[in-house]
Protein backbone atom coordinates (compact mmCIF):
# COMPACT_ATOMS: atom_id res chain seq x y z
CA UNK A 1 0.00 0.00 0.00
CA UNK A 2 0.87 3.72 -0.73
CA UNK A 3 0.37 7.09 0.85
CA UNK A 4 -1.75 9.25 -1.83
CA UNK A 5 -3.25 13.17 -1.41
CA UNK A 6 -5.25 14.80 -3.76
CA UNK A 7 -6.22 18.26 -3.20
CA UNK A 8 -6.35 22.26 -3.03
CA UNK A 9 -5.62 25.22 -1.77
CA UNK A 10 -4.93 28.85 -2.04
CA UNK A 11 -1.44 28.03 -3.95
CA UNK A 12 -3.42 26.18 -6.54
CA UNK A 13 -7.09 27.34 -7.15
CA UNK A 14 -8.45 31.05 -6.68
CA UNK A 15 -10.53 31.88 -3.30
CA UNK A 16 -13.74 31.34 -5.40
CA UNK A 17 -13.19 27.80 -6.04
CA UNK A 18 -11.95 27.01 -3.06
CA UNK A 19 -14.87 28.68 -1.46
CA UNK A 20 -17.79 26.65 -3.46
CA UNK A 21 -15.16 23.20 -2.94
CA UNK A 22 -15.48 23.85 1.32
CA UNK A 23 -16.72 20.92 3.30
CA UNK A 24 -18.88 20.88 6.42
CA UNK A 25 -18.09 18.48 8.94
CA UNK A 26 -20.54 16.06 8.06
CA UNK A 27 -19.39 16.13 4.25
CA UNK A 28 -16.27 15.30 5.50
CA UNK A 29 -16.85 12.02 7.79
CA UNK A 30 -19.02 11.18 4.86
CA UNK A 31 -16.14 11.68 2.23
CA UNK A 32 -13.41 9.44 4.78
CA UNK A 33 -15.92 6.96 4.80
CA UNK A 34 -16.89 7.07 0.64
CA UNK A 35 -12.88 6.63 0.41
CA UNK A 36 -11.86 3.67 2.50
CA UNK A 37 -15.50 2.23 1.02
CA UNK A 38 -13.76 2.66 -2.35
CA UNK A 39 -11.41 -0.40 -3.93
CA UNK A 40 -8.06 1.52 -4.20
CA UNK A 41 -8.22 2.88 -0.41
CA UNK A 42 -8.11 0.92 2.84
CA UNK A 43 -7.43 4.08 4.97
CA UNK A 44 -8.93 8.29 4.83
CA UNK A 45 -8.06 11.31 6.50
CA UNK A 46 -9.33 14.86 5.27
CA UNK A 47 -7.40 17.90 6.25
CA UNK A 48 -9.93 20.73 5.48
CA UNK A 49 -9.39 24.22 6.63
CA UNK A 50 -10.09 27.97 5.25
CA UNK A 51 -7.37 27.52 2.53
CA UNK A 52 -6.83 24.10 1.87
CA UNK A 53 -8.87 20.75 1.16
CA UNK A 54 -6.93 17.82 1.11
CA UNK A 55 -7.68 13.79 0.99
CA UNK A 56 -5.25 11.39 2.07
CA UNK A 57 -5.50 7.99 1.73
CA UNK A 58 -3.61 4.89 1.48
CA UNK A 59 -3.94 3.16 -1.99
CA UNK A 60 -3.22 -0.03 -3.45
CA UNK A 61 -2.98 1.39 -7.43
CA UNK A 62 -1.81 5.20 -8.08
CA UNK A 63 -3.81 6.17 -11.10
CA UNK A 64 -7.13 3.74 -10.13
CA UNK A 65 -6.54 6.06 -6.86
CA UNK A 66 -6.05 9.59 -8.21
CA UNK A 67 -8.83 9.29 -9.91
CA UNK A 68 -11.24 8.04 -7.28
CA UNK A 69 -10.23 10.79 -5.14
CA UNK A 70 -10.61 13.30 -7.66
CA UNK A 71 -14.15 12.07 -8.50
CA UNK A 72 -14.90 11.56 -4.61
CA UNK A 73 -13.92 15.55 -3.70
CA UNK A 74 -15.88 16.71 -6.23
CA UNK A 75 -18.68 14.90 -5.24
CA UNK A 76 -18.47 15.91 -2.09
CA UNK A 77 -17.72 19.72 -2.78
CA UNK A 78 -20.16 19.85 -5.28
CA UNK A 79 -17.73 21.30 -7.63
CA UNK A 80 -17.88 19.30 -10.73
CA UNK A 81 -14.80 17.32 -11.62
CA UNK A 82 -14.27 19.03 -14.97
CA UNK A 83 -13.68 22.18 -13.33
CA UNK A 84 -12.28 21.24 -10.06
CA UNK A 85 -9.20 19.16 -12.04
CA UNK A 86 -6.79 22.12 -13.12
CA UNK A 87 -6.68 23.27 -9.37
CA UNK A 88 -6.12 19.79 -7.97
CA UNK A 89 -2.53 19.08 -7.30
CA UNK A 90 -1.06 15.09 -6.52
CA UNK A 91 1.30 14.01 -4.18
CA UNK A 92 2.63 10.48 -4.03
CA UNK A 93 4.91 8.71 -1.22
CA UNK A 94 7.48 10.15 -0.59
CA UNK A 95 6.59 13.40 -1.62
CA UNK A 96 3.24 13.10 -0.22
CA UNK A 97 4.60 12.97 3.56
CA UNK A 98 7.13 15.72 2.37
CA UNK A 99 3.34 17.47 1.59
CA UNK A 100 2.28 17.00 4.93
CA UNK A 101 5.38 17.94 7.01
CA UNK A 102 5.81 21.03 5.12
CA UNK A 103 2.21 22.30 5.89
CA UNK A 104 2.53 21.10 9.86
CA UNK A 105 5.84 23.61 9.98
CA UNK A 106 3.73 26.51 8.42
CA UNK A 107 5.68 26.29 5.39
CA UNK A 108 2.31 25.65 3.10
CA UNK A 109 0.39 28.23 4.99
CA UNK A 110 -1.08 32.03 3.71
CA UNK A 111 1.04 33.26 6.16
CA UNK A 112 4.09 31.42 6.57
CA UNK A 113 5.14 30.12 9.90
CA UNK A 114 1.81 29.80 11.60
CA UNK A 115 0.98 27.24 13.92
CA UNK A 116 -2.62 27.38 14.01
CA UNK A 117 -2.28 24.22 11.10
CA UNK A 118 -0.91 21.88 14.02
CA UNK A 119 -4.69 22.32 15.74
CA UNK A 120 -6.14 21.50 12.60
CA UNK A 121 -4.52 18.62 11.74
CA UNK A 122 -4.61 16.91 14.89
CA UNK A 123 -8.42 17.63 14.65
CA UNK A 124 -7.87 16.04 11.51
CA UNK A 125 -6.53 12.81 12.79
CA UNK A 126 -9.04 12.67 15.50
CA UNK A 127 -11.72 12.59 13.48
CA UNK A 128 -10.34 9.95 11.48
CA UNK A 129 -9.82 7.67 14.40
CA UNK A 130 -13.02 8.31 15.70
CA UNK A 131 -14.46 7.20 12.02
CA UNK A 132 -11.62 4.53 12.04
CA UNK A 133 -10.85 5.68 8.87
CA UNK A 134 -6.68 5.62 9.90
CA UNK A 135 -5.46 2.73 10.26
CA UNK A 136 -1.18 2.21 10.93
CA UNK A 137 0.10 4.64 8.21
CA UNK A 138 -1.95 7.25 8.65
CA UNK A 139 -2.08 7.24 12.32
CA UNK A 140 1.96 7.01 12.11
CA UNK A 141 2.33 9.70 9.57
CA UNK A 142 0.13 12.64 10.99
CA UNK A 143 1.39 11.85 14.70
CA UNK A 144 4.80 12.26 13.19
CA UNK A 145 3.32 15.51 10.97
CA UNK A 146 2.27 17.05 14.37
CA UNK A 147 5.95 15.88 16.10
CA UNK A 148 7.84 17.50 12.95
CA UNK A 149 5.66 20.66 13.22
CA UNK A 150 6.56 21.28 16.98
CA UNK A 151 10.21 20.76 16.13
CA UNK A 152 10.21 23.14 13.67
CA UNK A 153 8.57 26.23 15.73
CA UNK A 154 10.79 25.15 18.56
CA UNK A 155 14.25 24.61 17.47
CA UNK A 156 13.90 27.43 14.46
CA UNK A 157 12.92 31.02 14.08
CA UNK A 158 9.76 30.09 12.18
CA UNK A 159 7.80 31.73 14.30
CA UNK A 160 9.30 35.06 13.48
CA UNK A 161 8.31 34.43 9.57
CA UNK A 162 4.81 34.92 9.80
CA UNK A 163 1.84 35.16 12.36
CA UNK A 164 -1.80 33.51 12.44
CA UNK A 165 -4.04 34.38 10.32
CA UNK A 166 -6.33 36.59 12.99
CA UNK A 167 -3.03 38.81 13.35
CA UNK A 168 -2.22 39.16 9.49
CA UNK A 169 -5.58 40.00 9.15
CA UNK A 170 -5.81 42.54 11.62
CA UNK A 171 -2.67 43.92 10.53
CA UNK A 172 -4.20 44.38 7.09
CA UNK A 173 -7.02 46.36 8.24
CA UNK A 174 -4.74 48.34 10.74
CA UNK A 175 -3.18 49.79 7.70
CA UNK A 176 0.16 50.17 8.43
CA UNK A 177 -0.16 50.96 11.97
CA UNK A 178 0.82 48.70 14.44
CA UNK A 179 -2.40 46.89 15.67
CA UNK A 180 -2.44 47.43 19.53
CA UNK A 181 -2.20 51.36 18.39
CA UNK A 182 -5.35 50.89 16.19
CA UNK A 183 -7.59 48.34 18.07
CA UNK A 184 -6.99 50.35 21.53
CA UNK A 185 -10.59 51.38 22.67
CA UNK A 186 -12.35 49.86 20.02
CA UNK A 187 -15.42 47.48 19.96
CA UNK A 188 -14.81 44.15 18.79
CA UNK A 189 -17.97 41.94 17.78
CA UNK A 190 -16.85 38.28 17.06
CA UNK A 191 -19.13 35.76 15.24
CA UNK A 192 -18.95 32.40 15.95
CA UNK A 193 -16.67 30.76 18.76
CA UNK A 194 -14.56 27.92 16.88
CA UNK A 195 -11.14 27.51 17.04
CA UNK A 196 -10.70 30.26 14.95
CA UNK A 197 -12.87 32.85 16.24
CA UNK A 198 -11.73 32.08 19.89
CA UNK A 199 -8.12 32.60 18.83
CA UNK A 200 -9.68 36.03 17.13
CA UNK A 201 -11.11 37.16 20.41
CA UNK A 202 -8.41 36.56 22.29
CA UNK A 203 -5.96 37.98 19.88
CA UNK A 204 -8.39 41.57 20.25
CA UNK A 205 -8.34 41.37 23.66
CA UNK A 206 -4.59 41.33 24.37
CA UNK A 207 -4.68 44.12 21.03
CA UNK A 208 -6.35 46.85 23.86
CA UNK A 209 -10.10 46.57 22.65
CA UNK A 210 -12.48 47.75 25.34
CA UNK A 211 -15.23 45.13 24.35
CA UNK A 212 -15.46 41.97 23.10
CA UNK A 213 -18.87 40.64 22.14
CA UNK A 214 -19.38 36.89 21.22
CA UNK A 215 -21.76 35.84 19.09
CA UNK A 216 -22.80 31.97 18.11
CA UNK A 217 -25.48 29.75 16.64
CA UNK A 218 -24.85 27.57 20.69
CA UNK A 219 -24.72 30.21 23.07
CA UNK A 220 -23.59 27.94 25.66
CA UNK A 221 -20.02 28.39 23.55
CA UNK A 222 -20.11 31.78 23.27
CA UNK A 223 -21.08 32.50 26.80
CA UNK A 224 -18.03 30.45 27.50
CA UNK A 225 -15.58 31.72 25.76
CA UNK A 226 -16.41 35.02 27.05
CA UNK A 227 -16.26 33.83 30.65
CA UNK A 228 -12.64 32.32 29.46
CA UNK A 229 -11.81 36.04 28.74
CA UNK A 230 -13.29 37.84 31.31
CA UNK A 231 -11.06 35.92 33.65
CA UNK A 232 -8.00 35.70 31.89
CA UNK A 233 -4.74 37.40 33.78
CA UNK A 234 -3.27 39.03 30.75
CA UNK A 235 -6.07 41.11 29.62
CA UNK A 236 -8.93 43.47 31.41
CA UNK A 237 -11.61 43.27 28.59
CA UNK A 238 -14.85 43.68 28.93
CA UNK A 239 -16.42 40.27 27.19
CA UNK A 240 -20.08 39.17 26.70
CA UNK A 241 -21.71 36.35 24.42
CA UNK A 242 -24.83 37.35 22.63
CA UNK A 243 -27.45 34.79 19.89
CA UNK A 244 -27.10 35.25 16.65
CA UNK A 245 -30.06 37.17 16.29
CA UNK A 246 -28.99 40.20 17.95
CA UNK A 247 -25.77 40.51 15.45
CA UNK A 248 -27.56 43.65 13.27
CA UNK A 249 -27.68 45.17 16.48
CA UNK A 250 -24.40 44.97 18.08
CA UNK A 251 -23.60 45.45 14.15
CA UNK A 252 -24.19 48.99 14.48
CA UNK A 253 -22.03 49.45 17.89
CA UNK A 254 -19.29 47.29 16.35
CA UNK A 255 -16.02 49.27 15.16
CA UNK A 256 -14.23 45.84 14.18
CA UNK A 257 -16.01 42.78 13.54
CA UNK A 258 -14.15 39.06 12.87
CA UNK A 259 -16.26 36.45 11.47
CA UNK A 260 -15.31 32.66 11.73
CA UNK A 261 -18.64 30.03 11.37
CA UNK A 262 -19.21 26.81 9.77
CA UNK A 263 -22.12 28.57 7.86
CA UNK A 264 -22.62 27.54 4.38
CA UNK A 265 -24.68 30.98 3.68
CA UNK A 266 -23.97 34.66 3.90
CA UNK A 267 -23.80 35.46 7.82
CA UNK A 268 -23.72 39.36 6.95
CA UNK A 269 -25.12 40.51 3.43
CA UNK A 270 -24.13 43.86 1.95
CA UNK A 271 -27.50 45.28 3.27
CA UNK A 272 -27.22 44.36 7.00
CA UNK A 273 -23.77 45.96 6.74
CA UNK A 274 -25.18 49.11 5.26
CA UNK A 275 -28.06 49.12 7.64
CA UNK A 276 -25.46 49.35 10.42
CA UNK A 277 -23.81 52.43 8.71
CA UNK A 278 -26.78 55.07 8.80
CA UNK A 279 -26.10 57.67 10.60
CA UNK A 280 -22.14 56.76 11.64
CA UNK A 281 -21.20 57.85 7.72
CA UNK A 282 -21.58 61.50 6.23
CA UNK A 283 -23.98 60.97 2.78
CA UNK A 284 -25.06 57.84 1.46
CA UNK A 285 -22.47 54.62 1.58
CA UNK A 286 -23.36 53.29 -1.46
CA UNK A 287 -20.83 54.97 -3.80
CA UNK A 288 -22.29 56.88 -6.95
CA UNK A 289 -22.60 53.51 -9.18
CA UNK A 290 -21.91 55.74 -12.33
CA UNK A 291 -19.03 57.70 -10.96
CA UNK A 292 -17.07 54.37 -10.79
CA UNK A 293 -14.30 53.27 -8.29
CA UNK A 294 -11.29 55.42 -9.86
CA UNK A 295 -10.66 58.49 -11.87
CA UNK A 296 -7.96 58.15 -14.71
CA UNK A 297 -6.20 61.08 -15.32
CA UNK A 298 -4.40 61.15 -19.18
CA UNK A 299 -1.37 63.68 -19.23
CA UNK A 300 0.08 62.66 -22.41
CA UNK A 301 2.19 64.84 -24.62
CA UNK A 302 1.04 65.40 -28.22
CA UNK A 303 2.92 63.41 -30.94
CA UNK A 304 3.81 66.64 -32.21
CA UNK A 305 3.99 70.20 -32.22
CA UNK A 306 2.50 71.93 -28.77
CA UNK A 307 -1.37 71.25 -28.58
CA UNK A 308 -2.90 69.80 -26.10
CA UNK A 309 -4.47 66.78 -26.65
CA UNK A 310 -8.12 66.39 -27.58
CA UNK A 311 -11.42 65.21 -26.46
CA UNK A 312 -10.67 61.85 -28.51
CA UNK A 313 -13.77 59.85 -29.20
CA UNK A 314 -16.06 62.44 -28.70
CA UNK A 315 -16.06 64.82 -31.88
CA UNK A 316 -17.11 63.42 -34.80
CA UNK A 317 -14.63 63.14 -37.70
CA UNK A 318 -11.94 60.83 -36.36
CA UNK A 319 -11.25 58.19 -38.39
CA UNK A 320 -10.27 56.16 -35.28
CA UNK A 321 -12.92 54.18 -32.92
CA UNK A 322 -10.86 55.42 -30.12
CA UNK A 323 -13.80 53.80 -27.55
CA UNK A 324 -12.23 50.98 -27.59
CA UNK A 325 -8.63 51.82 -26.18
CA UNK A 326 -9.62 54.39 -23.90
CA UNK A 327 -9.15 52.21 -21.31
CA UNK A 328 -5.60 50.56 -22.12
CA UNK A 329 -3.85 50.49 -18.86
CA UNK A 330 -0.32 52.67 -19.13
CA UNK A 331 -1.13 54.49 -22.83
CA UNK A 332 -2.86 57.28 -23.35
CA UNK A 333 -4.90 57.27 -26.70
CA UNK A 334 -3.04 59.57 -28.31
CA UNK A 335 -0.39 56.79 -28.10
CA UNK A 336 1.29 53.97 -29.37
CA UNK A 337 -2.31 51.94 -28.44
CA UNK A 338 -4.08 53.64 -30.46
CA UNK A 339 -1.89 54.06 -33.77
CA UNK A 340 -0.24 50.45 -33.91
CA UNK A 341 -0.40 49.04 -37.38
CA UNK A 342 -1.88 51.86 -38.42
CA UNK A 343 -1.58 52.02 -42.45
CA UNK A 344 0.15 55.73 -43.62
CA UNK A 345 -3.49 56.83 -45.05
CA UNK A 346 -5.21 56.40 -41.53
CA UNK A 347 -1.98 57.97 -39.84
CA UNK A 348 -1.84 61.05 -41.64
CA UNK A 349 -5.33 61.94 -41.71
CA UNK A 350 -5.62 60.95 -37.44
CA UNK A 351 -2.77 62.85 -36.69
CA UNK A 352 -4.51 65.84 -38.85
CA UNK A 353 -7.67 65.50 -37.42
CA UNK A 354 -5.48 65.77 -33.69
CA UNK A 355 -3.41 68.55 -35.23
CA UNK A 356 -6.38 70.50 -36.42
CA UNK A 357 -9.67 69.17 -35.63
CA UNK A 358 -10.26 71.66 -32.18
CA UNK A 359 -11.38 75.22 -33.29
CA UNK A 360 -9.72 76.74 -30.15
CA UNK A 361 -6.30 76.65 -28.33
CA UNK A 362 -7.25 75.15 -24.55
CA UNK A 363 -6.22 76.06 -21.63
CA UNK A 364 -5.04 79.63 -23.05
CA UNK A 365 -2.17 78.14 -25.44
CA UNK A 366 -1.70 79.03 -28.77
CA UNK A 367 -1.75 75.98 -31.26
CA UNK A 368 1.64 75.47 -33.17
CA UNK A 369 0.70 75.08 -36.70
CA UNK A 370 3.72 73.28 -38.84
CA UNK A 371 5.17 74.08 -41.71
CA UNK A 372 3.42 71.82 -44.39
CA UNK A 373 6.54 70.28 -46.04
CA UNK A 374 7.68 70.03 -42.20
CA UNK A 375 4.73 67.82 -41.00
CA UNK A 376 5.01 65.57 -44.38
CA UNK A 377 7.96 64.12 -43.28
CA UNK A 378 7.08 63.98 -39.78
CA UNK A 379 3.87 62.06 -40.86
CA UNK A 380 6.11 59.66 -43.29
CA UNK A 381 8.42 58.88 -40.71
CA UNK A 382 5.34 58.23 -38.53
CA UNK A 383 3.95 55.36 -41.11
CA UNK A 384 7.75 53.82 -41.26
CA UNK A 385 8.37 53.37 -37.72
CA UNK A 386 4.78 52.14 -37.64
CA UNK A 387 5.62 49.82 -40.86
CA UNK A 388 8.80 49.16 -39.10
CA UNK A 389 8.17 47.87 -35.99
CA UNK A 390 4.59 47.81 -35.42
CA UNK A 391 3.85 50.66 -33.29
CA UNK A 392 4.81 54.32 -32.44
CA UNK A 393 6.96 55.61 -30.09
CA UNK A 394 5.06 58.11 -27.75
CA UNK A 395 6.28 61.15 -25.80
CA UNK A 396 4.11 60.68 -22.75
CA UNK A 397 4.08 61.27 -19.20
CA UNK A 398 3.24 58.56 -16.48
CA UNK A 399 -0.37 58.81 -16.25
CA UNK A 400 -1.21 58.77 -12.06
CA UNK A 401 -4.53 57.56 -10.78
CA UNK A 402 -6.54 59.18 -9.06
CA UNK A 403 -8.81 57.15 -6.44
CA UNK A 404 -12.15 58.02 -5.64
CA UNK A 405 -12.45 59.64 -2.59
CA UNK A 406 -13.41 57.66 0.74
CA UNK A 407 -14.47 58.36 4.07
CA UNK A 408 -11.48 56.98 6.70
CA UNK A 409 -13.75 53.07 7.45
CA UNK A 410 -15.59 53.35 10.54
CA UNK A 411 -16.42 49.58 10.43
CA UNK A 412 -13.59 47.15 9.77
CA UNK A 413 -14.45 43.72 9.22
CA UNK A 414 -12.40 40.71 8.84
CA UNK A 415 -13.74 37.79 7.31
CA UNK A 416 -11.61 34.15 8.01
CA UNK A 417 -14.81 31.93 6.84
CA UNK A 418 -14.32 29.64 3.83
CA UNK A 419 -16.51 29.62 2.38
CA UNK A 420 -16.89 33.61 3.33
CA UNK A 421 -19.55 34.99 6.19
CA UNK A 422 -19.31 38.11 4.59
CA UNK A 423 -21.04 39.47 1.30
CA UNK A 424 -18.34 40.91 -0.92
CA UNK A 425 -19.79 43.19 -2.20
CA UNK A 426 -19.41 44.73 1.15
CA UNK A 427 -16.27 46.42 -0.71
CA UNK A 428 -17.93 48.81 -2.66
CA UNK A 429 -19.46 50.52 0.73
CA UNK A 430 -17.87 53.87 1.84
CA UNK A 431 -17.27 54.28 5.58
CA UNK A 432 -16.30 49.83 5.42
CA UNK A 433 -12.65 48.02 5.22
CA UNK A 434 -13.25 44.45 4.48
CA UNK A 435 -10.76 41.96 4.57
CA UNK A 436 -11.31 38.33 3.61
CA UNK A 437 -9.44 35.31 2.43
CA UNK A 438 -8.95 36.61 -0.83
CA UNK A 439 -7.42 39.82 -0.23
CA UNK A 440 -5.24 38.09 1.97
CA UNK A 441 -3.85 35.67 0.08
CA UNK A 442 -3.05 39.10 -2.44
CA UNK A 443 -1.40 40.49 0.14
CA UNK A 444 0.59 37.05 1.64
CA UNK A 445 1.94 36.76 -2.15
CA UNK A 446 4.85 39.69 -1.79
CA UNK A 447 5.53 38.51 2.29
CA UNK A 448 9.21 38.35 2.98
CA UNK A 449 10.61 35.39 4.15
CA UNK A 450 12.68 34.71 6.65
CA UNK A 451 15.75 33.12 6.79
CA UNK A 452 14.67 30.39 9.34
CA UNK A 453 12.39 29.01 6.58
CA UNK A 454 15.76 27.20 4.95
CA UNK A 455 16.79 25.55 8.23
CA UNK A 456 12.79 24.30 8.51
CA UNK A 457 13.21 23.13 4.94
CA UNK A 458 16.01 21.07 5.75
CA UNK A 459 14.29 19.75 8.95
CA UNK A 460 11.63 18.63 6.91
CA UNK A 461 13.88 16.57 4.65
CA UNK A 462 15.64 15.27 7.30
CA UNK A 463 12.40 13.65 8.71
CA UNK A 464 10.80 12.32 5.72
CA UNK A 465 13.73 10.46 5.00
CA UNK A 466 13.64 9.71 8.44
CA UNK A 467 9.64 8.50 8.09
CA UNK A 468 10.40 6.75 5.07
CA UNK A 469 13.21 4.67 6.65
CA UNK A 470 10.50 4.00 9.37
CA UNK A 471 7.75 2.32 7.24
CA UNK A 472 10.33 0.47 5.16
CA UNK A 473 11.62 -0.95 8.01
CA UNK A 474 8.22 -1.67 9.59
CA UNK A 475 7.41 -3.28 6.24
CA UNK A 476 9.82 -5.90 7.15
CA UNK A 477 9.04 -6.54 10.35
CA UNK A 478 5.94 -9.22 9.89
CA UNK A 479 8.59 -11.07 7.40
CA UNK A 480 11.61 -10.95 10.09
CA UNK A 481 9.03 -11.96 13.09
CA UNK A 482 7.33 -15.19 11.00
CA UNK A 483 10.90 -15.78 10.81
CA UNK A 484 11.77 -16.07 13.78
CA UNK A 485 8.44 -17.74 14.50
CA UNK A 486 9.20 -20.73 12.16
CA UNK A 487 12.84 -21.44 13.86
CA UNK A 488 10.83 -21.48 16.84
CA UNK A 489 8.80 -24.11 15.46
CA UNK A 490 12.11 -25.89 14.00
CA UNK A 491 13.61 -25.91 17.68
CA UNK A 492 10.22 -27.36 19.50
CA UNK A 493 9.63 -30.05 16.69
CA UNK A 494 13.39 -31.14 17.01
CA UNK A 495 13.65 -30.72 20.58
CA UNK A 496 10.11 -33.07 20.89
CA UNK A 497 12.02 -35.62 18.35
CA UNK A 498 14.93 -35.96 20.62
CA UNK A 499 12.57 -36.53 23.43
CA UNK A 500 10.98 -39.38 22.00
CA UNK A 501 14.65 -40.56 20.98
CA UNK A 502 15.98 -40.23 24.35
CA UNK A 503 12.69 -40.92 26.77
CA UNK A 504 15.12 -41.12 30.08
CA UNK A 505 16.17 -37.02 29.25
CA UNK A 506 16.78 -35.55 33.10
CA UNK A 507 15.08 -31.82 32.68
CA UNK A 508 18.35 -30.22 33.43
CA UNK A 509 19.61 -31.99 30.50
CA UNK A 510 16.87 -31.39 28.51
CA UNK A 511 16.78 -27.87 29.16
CA UNK A 512 20.48 -27.07 28.64
CA UNK A 513 19.83 -28.52 25.09
CA UNK A 514 17.13 -26.39 24.52
CA UNK A 515 18.99 -23.44 25.49
CA UNK A 516 21.60 -24.47 23.22
CA UNK A 517 19.88 -25.07 20.29
CA UNK A 518 17.80 -22.11 20.35
CA UNK A 519 21.20 -19.84 20.57
CA UNK A 520 22.42 -21.70 17.83
CA UNK A 521 19.27 -20.55 15.91
CA UNK A 522 19.37 -16.92 17.32
CA UNK A 523 23.33 -16.42 16.32
CA UNK A 524 22.43 -18.19 13.06
CA UNK A 525 19.55 -15.57 12.34
CA UNK A 526 20.87 -12.18 13.53
CA UNK A 527 23.52 -10.73 11.34
CA UNK A 528 20.51 -11.59 8.10
CA UNK A 529 17.82 -9.94 9.69
CA UNK A 530 19.67 -7.05 11.27
CA UNK A 531 21.07 -6.52 7.60
CA UNK A 532 18.12 -7.02 5.74
CA UNK A 533 16.13 -4.10 8.13
CA UNK A 534 19.20 -2.02 7.43
CA UNK A 535 18.39 -2.90 3.44
CA UNK A 536 14.70 -2.29 3.58
CA UNK A 537 15.15 1.19 5.08
CA UNK A 538 17.18 2.53 2.32
CA UNK A 539 15.37 3.68 -0.82
CA UNK A 540 14.20 0.95 -3.02
CA UNK A 541 14.37 -1.80 -0.34
CA UNK A 542 10.52 -3.36 -0.43
CA UNK A 543 11.62 -5.96 -2.17
CA UNK A 544 13.97 -7.54 0.83
CA UNK A 545 10.71 -8.55 2.41
CA UNK A 546 9.81 -10.37 -0.43
CA UNK A 547 13.50 -11.87 -0.87
CA UNK A 548 13.30 -13.31 2.66
CA UNK A 549 10.10 -14.67 2.33
CA UNK A 550 10.99 -16.69 -0.73
CA UNK A 551 14.10 -17.84 0.44
CA UNK A 552 12.99 -19.50 3.71
CA UNK A 553 9.57 -20.60 2.02
CA UNK A 554 7.53 -18.49 4.63
CA UNK A 555 3.41 -19.11 4.70
CA UNK A 556 2.36 -15.75 3.44
CA UNK A 557 -0.96 -15.56 5.65
CA UNK A 558 1.55 -16.29 8.75
CA UNK A 559 3.39 -12.70 7.66
CA UNK A 560 -0.24 -11.47 7.11
CA UNK A 561 -1.42 -12.48 10.58
CA UNK A 562 1.48 -10.70 12.15
CA UNK A 563 1.42 -7.74 10.21
CA UNK A 564 -2.82 -7.85 11.41
CA UNK A 565 -1.65 -7.88 14.66
CA UNK A 566 0.40 -5.35 14.87
CA UNK A 567 -2.37 -2.99 13.40
CA UNK A 568 -4.12 -3.83 16.13
CA UNK A 569 -1.20 -2.67 18.83
CA UNK A 570 -1.17 0.12 17.04
CA UNK A 571 -4.93 0.85 17.63
CA UNK A 572 -5.39 0.29 21.01
CA UNK A 573 -2.00 2.35 21.81
CA UNK A 574 -4.05 5.25 20.14
CA UNK A 575 -6.77 4.68 21.67
CA UNK A 576 -4.93 4.26 25.24
CA UNK A 577 -3.15 7.87 24.45
CA UNK A 578 -6.42 9.32 23.41
CA UNK A 579 -7.93 8.52 26.58
CA UNK A 580 -5.21 9.25 28.46
CA UNK A 581 -5.28 12.64 27.05
CA UNK A 582 -9.09 12.82 27.76
CA UNK A 583 -8.36 11.98 31.68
Amino acid sequence: MSLLVVGLSHRSAPVSVLERAALTADAQVKLVHDTVAAEPATEAAVLATCNRIELYADVDKFHAGVAELSTLLAQHSGVGLDELTPYLYVHYEDRAVHHLFSVACGLDSMVVGEGQILGQIKDSLATAQEQHTAGRLLNDLFQQSLRVGKRAHSETGIDRAGQSLVTFGLEQLSAGAPVETWAKGKRALVIGAGSMSSLAAATLARSGVAEVVIANRTLERAERLAQILTEGDDTDVLARAVPMETVPDELTRADVVVSCTGATGLVLTAESVAAALEGRVEGPVAPDAGAGPAVRVTEAAPIRGDLPPTSLGTEEGCPLDLSAVQGTAHFSVLGEAAVAGMPAAELEQHAAWVDKGAEEPRSGRTAVVADPETEAELISALAATVATIGRIPERRRPEPVLEAPRPAPVLSLLDLAMPRDIDAAVHRLLGVRLVDIESLAEASADAPMAADVDQVRRIVSDEVAAFGAAQRAAHITPTVVALRSMAAEVVAGEMARLEGRLPGLDDKHRAEITQTVRRVVDKLLHAPTVRVKQLAAEPGGAGYADALRTLFDLDPETVAAVSRADDTKSTENTENAKNRGRA
